[in-house]
Parts: C-alpha cells; structure tokens; sequence
C-alpha cells in the first residue's frame, strides 16, 4: 500500500442553521471536530450511527459543500461523489451535462469525450441522452451521475453504501461495480453503517461518533472499538 497521501482532515467542522419560528434560528453542528488522512490505493471506510454526519463528511470530500472550520488538504487528486448529480443543468442534455459533470470533476473536455460512449452506455439512457435533463426522472439523473463517476476513474471515489441508483437491475448493476471498486487498487471512501462491510473490504477506516472522530487506523481495530462501544451502549439503554 502506498504511502502518499492524497487527502488529510483536518479539524473539520460544519454547521447548519435550521428555522425554529419565524424569528428564531437554531444551529445543528453536523461535524464537529473530524481528522483523518487518506493514502493512494487505500479502501477507507467511515462507520458511525444514523446521523454521526457521514454523509456530510461525503460532501465535504467531493467538494459539494464547504467547511465552516478546519480544512482539507487535496494533494491534486480528483474525487467523486456516487450517484449525487449536482451541477446537472435541466435545460442541457444528457450528453452535454455528463461532459460538464466530467469537467468539473477536474478532468479534460477531450478525456471525457473519450469516454462518453461507456458513461452513456452504462446509464442506459439509450436515445434519451440526447433529451433535456428536466425530463429525466429522479432515477435516471441519478444513473447518469453515478456513471459518469465511475467512469471516469477518479483518484478518489466517494460511495455511500446506502445509495439507491434507478431500478432493481440498475441497482444489482452498480452495487457489482461498486464490490468490483473496493477490491481492486482505486482509491475508494466507503460510508457505511455495517461494520462487518468496512471490516471485509477496507483496509482503514475512521469512527465518527455525534460528528467528532474518534478513532482512526487500520479497520479491524477501528471496528472492534466501534461495536465494543455499541455493546456498552446497549446495556446501559
């Protein structure tokens, strides 16, 4: 495994402010204080509970969203997001969005187009490549996003386990892409709320607990004290 490092965390932190009355607002901290450093060729998973802030951390890391303290150093690498389709244009078409989808993933116009027959063909939008995005449905923006991603081949590649992409066939699709992603040598982040995933497919992983990190290193480690603390949790309920 290789030892350069493509992405560290550091002390990062993101806040959103909810509407509670028409005068009052509330802050909800969805990360608080998280660190952690990703190597080339690592499978790195991020296990917590429903609303540790995982899928924020996966935002943060696909450059969605920006933090509100701390910062993320990216050593040049490109990174994407799974079955997210931001930045889609509903008035362009399918074609001309995944080629801008491409490009801001930080690849060349030239290299996406070089590529575009087996992002169309693994979307299988057929002739509907050529028609508006605003009349795609949810599921098929999302098959579109999600092939362009993978794809692509970036440095990074962002899952969250619990992604849903298009119809059941689609979705067996993806997900033996995805298995066939986290055992090869790509870079891969893996979200997910089953231990046992992270411990049989990644080699590192970070424990977030209420958007604090709690311990980072190699999997087995980090998920031996992620459900020791869970078991202790349990008896206490």
């Amino acid at each position: 495994m290789s030892t350069e490092t493509l992405i560290t965390v550091q002390n990062l932190g993101v806040y959103f402010n909810t509407r509670k009355s028409l005068f009052r607002h509330e802050r909800i901290e969805a990360l608080k204080d998280v660190s952690f450093s990703i190597n080339r060729g690592d499978s790195f998973g991020v296990i917590g509970r429903n609303g540790a802030g995982k899928t924020t951390l996966l935002r943060l890391l696909g450059g969605i969203i920006l933090p509100d303290k701390g910062r993320i150093v990216n050593n040049k690498a490109t990174t994407a997001l799974l079955a997210l389709q931001v930045g889609f244009d509903p008035e362009l078409s399918g074609r001309v969005n995944a080629i801008l989808s491409g490009m801001l993933l930080g690849f060349r116009r030239h290299e996406v187009e070089a590529n575009l027959h087996k992002i169309i063909e693994f979307s299988e939008l057929g002739s509907f490549i050529e028609k508006p995005v605003k009349s795609y449905s949810s599921g098929m923006s999302a098959r579109l996003g999600f092939s362009v991603a993978i794809e692509m081949c970036p440095d990074v590649l962002l899952i969250d386990e619990v992604l849903a992409v298009g119809d059941i066939d689609f979705r067996e699709k993806s997900i033996a892409v995805m298995c066939e992603k986290l055992k090869s040598d790509q870079t891969i982040v893996l979200v997910s709320h089953d231990a046992n995933t992270v411990k049989t497919f990644c080699n590192r992983a970070v424990w977030i607990e209420e958007g604090v990190s709690q311990l980072e290193g190699e999997s087995e480690k980090v998920v031996e004290a992620y459900e020791s603390y869970l078991s202790v949790r349990k008896i206490k309920n």
